[in-house]
């Protein structure tokens, strides 16, 4: 299938990992600064020695993996914050008992707080909230009874990291809206580029061949006719836009990215569990001619794909029927209707209709285009179908499905 070139690539993301990235550097100098102007008060200087050595390297070292969403991995999310959770727990070793109960800071300090706030960016509010509990926790070890002081701490940290990842998601989520409004914008203007391409070019060529071909009659009669069946045709394909938008959402360090998206193939029956809704739209539109009329809704029709198929072959086998008893000068008419709890089909014609008792004789007689074609197709999917004919005034097939179909096993397809 054709593939479609992305559209932009977007992020108010990234500028959080860049600051991250500098926060992580200046708060482990920061640390470093009020161990080496408390020294002389440590009773074991040695312990936070190794620690901010640790620290350091772990730091500078892991600096790429914070540069984005891709690098952050959950695996480096758990040893950060093992890091700085043994930072904490290491305090009352290195540190006086004194200055401890005095609301000293910890060995990380303020770094801990980089390591809550990449859960943040990384996961959401959800993972911050949890990073910010173990840490809450392991300062209450640490100073071995719940001060005023260490809620303070602890619920400055929980709040900022919390509001942090729900900004985050939100972002994320106006991204992907920006980037699928974005794609469908180009696609209609390409879809207009190229309308008025054909429009300039075959649409004209082919209405030209229509008329000369009725002027001159016998076999360039015929020609002319096909001519102008592909002509609506072509019309009808160009108006409605058959290009079903594909956009995914990848790399979220760099933003919302709208990529090329391949429909999957689907299982023995061409259906997946997983498959996207299908628009019916596309399904119906070649059955639209110089003799069927199609009307449909601007925006897409929606079913689920099984349940687009058998409505579309449904809608054929009723113009099979047209063709083949209303005659080769009837018309037909498609009206497609989307309603919130379900989706109508009408063809209608202007044939000589159907007399009364006919279908009832033509079930007996083993001729079931009706009966199976038809009504037993809607049937299995949860649908109905309807016929009104009326002798001398044509006839009147109403096909209807339900948002939320049932199969003949009573199985539930997808909404």
């Amino acid at each position: 299938m054709a593939k479609r070139e992305r559209v932009m690539r977007m992020s108010v993301e990234q500028p959080l990992w860049r600051a991250l990235t500098g926060y992580r550097v200046l708060t482990t100098l920061y640390a470093i600064a009020l161990f080496v102007r408390a020294y002389d008060e440590f009773d074991r200087p040695w312990v936070a020695c190794a620690y901010f050595t640790v620290l350091a390297a772990w730091t500078l070292g892991t600096l790429p993996r914070v540069a984005n969403a891709a690098s952050c991995t959950k695996r480096f999310l758990v040893v950060d914050l093992a890091v700085a959770l043994t930072g904490i727990l290491l305090t009352p070793l290195a540190d006086s008992r004194q200055q401890v109960v005095g609301e000293g800071p910890t060995l990380p300090s303020i770094w801990t707080a980089g390591a809550v706030l990449a859960y943040a960016i990384k996961g959401g509010w959800r993972w911050a909230a949890c990073a910010s509990a173990l840490v809450g926790v392991a300062n209450i070890v640490q100073r071995g009874e719940l001060t005023q002081s260490t809620v303070h701490n602890v619920l400055l940290v929980c709040i900022a990291s919390i509001a942090i990842g729900y900004v985050v998601e939100v972002a994320r989520a106006s991204e992907r809206t920006l980037a699928r409004a974005l794609e469908i914008e180009a696609a209609t203007r390409e879809r207009e580029r190229l309308a008025r391409d054909i429009h300039d070019s075959v649409l004209q060529v082919l209405a030209m061949v229509q008329r000369r071909g009725s002027a001159m009659g016998g076999e360039a009669a015929e020609l002319g006719r096909m001519a102008g069946e592909q002509e609506v045709a072509l019309r009808a394909l160009v108006a409605g836009g058959l290009v079903r938008t594909s956009h995914a959402s990848e790399d979220a360090s760099q933003g919302a990215l709208v990529r090329v998206v391949e429909e999957p193939d689907g299982g023995p029956d061409g259906e997946r569990d997983d498959a996207a809704p299908c628009d019916l739209r596309s399904l119906l539109f070649p059955y639209a001619g110089s003799k069927v009329t199609l009307s449909e809704p601007g925006a897409p029709v929606h079913l689920p794909p099984r349940a687009a198929r058998e409505l579309a072959a449904a809608v054929s086998a009723a113009l099979d029927n047209v063709h083949r008893h209303a005659g080769a000068d009837a018309h037909a008419w498609i009206l497609v209707e989307d309603e919130p709890d379900a989706v109508i089909v009408t063809v209608r014609d202007d044939g000589p209709g159907i007399p009364e008792g006919r279908l009832a004789e033509a079930e007996g007689e083993g001729r079931l285009g009706v009966a199976l074609s038809i009504r037993g197709r809607l049937r299995d999917i949860g649908g109905t179908a309807e016929l009104i004919s009326v002798p001398g005034q044509g006839t009147e097939v109403e096909l209807q499905v339900p948002r939320v179909a049932r199969d003949a096993r009573g199985k539930a397809g997808r909404p």
